[in-house]
């Protein structure tokens, strides 16, 4: 199979790789759409995340859907030619955390795109059976593609502890910032603010569920719950600021290691401070919210890429208007095919034609 593959050097080349067998549990999945998540661009950029370095070559991406095409025993082959959005976590399941139902919290976990565990953008990946979730035909492959960064919303909104006819205030407009605004809306909140210092990025802010838009400093009356989706240390701490006695504030942009924060604001109004690192149990979630309509995911593609082009998706963070690129590891450069943008089941041929 063909892969894209980071170096150490930070260096992006496409290889050529043996195709991944199924262990016993496991399911072999032909990846049809990978979305691209800034964790990968920080990878690219960087070199690392925290205490994960890339020192070893290393495929990114963990935004994935694709079609089931082998199993491994222990697995119903009734699943093959099954379309499915891939849970990119493999817990072990004898840790106490997995056990308690925190199996996102695993001290062991092997996550795609984390090293030394390899990701996505590669024509064949594998992962367990239960992480591999069955989507309908209503469900766009790009959609499936994107249960993964919309499943951290889903954990940021259980995190701020808010109901119907709250108020949240949302520090930045990327994708994330956006998919949580979505997740606010359908669950009801009553006001849906967002801050964010790009112009462009504000007005997209609104067509995704925000009920405002501000710059930052802007005034603002007391919220419920600040969820920061942007990681810079004035944006946490302005959106503090903003939040009621007892209201919550949680964490889920990625910023410096270390970041100065109100101590004496967080006592004296008794706010509750959380972090949000990934998710559990939240792809059934995900499928109603999208299954319904009540979260568009396709909407937010702004660029599709080939498995060639790999570097250029990347990157497209920074063209301007940009919210979410997705790269199809079965297709060398996306400009030179007829496929439709939308790319519903069917619309692309992927690996999984040539087995």
């Amino acid at each position: 199979m063909r892969a894209g593959v980071l170096h150490p050097d930070l260096s992006v080349g496409i290889e050529t790789r043996r195709s991944p067998h199924p262990a016993a549990g496991d399911v072999l999945v032909a990846v049809r759409a990978v979305g691209v998540c800034g964790s990968d661009t920080h990878y690219l950029r960087h070199g690392r995340i925290g205490d994960h370095v890339v020192r070893e070559p290393l495929v990114l991406g963990h935004e994935a859907s694709g079609v089931i095409v082998a199993v491994g025993d222990g697995v119903s082959p009734g699943r093959i030619g099954e379309r499915v959005s891939i849970e990119p976590q493999r817990p072990d399941p004898t840790t106490a955390e997995t056990k308690r139902g925190d199996y996102h919290l695993c001290p062991h976990m092997e996550f795609y795109a984390t090293p030394p565990i390899d990701g996505a953008f590669a024509e064949y990946v594998t992962i367990g059976a239960d992480f591999a979730h069955p989507v309908p035909p209503e469900v766009s492959d790009e959609a499936a593609a994107l249960f993964e960064p919309l499943s951290v919303g889903i954990a940021a909104l259980r995190k701020a502890d808010v109901a119907a006819g709250d108020s949240v205030l949302i520090a930045g407009a990327g994708p994330i910032g956006l998919l949580i605004a979505q997740v606010a809306r359908a669950s009801g909140l009553a006001r849906i603010v967002v801050s964010e210092p790009d112009e462009l990025r504000r007005a997209r802010a609104t067509e995704f569920g925000a009920t405002d838009a501000i710059a930052p400093g802007e005034d603002l009356d007391p919220v419920d719950a600040f969820v920061d989706a942007s990681g810079v240390g004035a944006a946490v701490r302005d959106g503090m600021a903003r939040v009621r006695p007892a209201g919550h504030v949680v964490l889920v942009g990625m910023g410096s290691d270390t970041m100065e924060l109100p101590v004496t604001l967080i006592q004296n109004r008794e706010l509750v401070v959380t972090g949000v690192f990934r998710y559990s149990n939240t792809w059934p979630t995900a499928l109603a919210l999208v299954r319904t309509g009540a979260v568009d995911l396709d909407a937010m593609v702004t660029a599709r890429f080939g498995l060639d082009e790999l570097t250029d998706a990347l990157n497209a963070d920074l063209r301007p208007g940009n919210i979410k690129a997705v790269v199809y590891p079965g297709i060398s450069q996306w400009q030179n095919t007829d496929h439709p943008g939308s790319a519903h089941p069917g619309s692309v041929q992927t690996g999984a034609a040539r087995r």
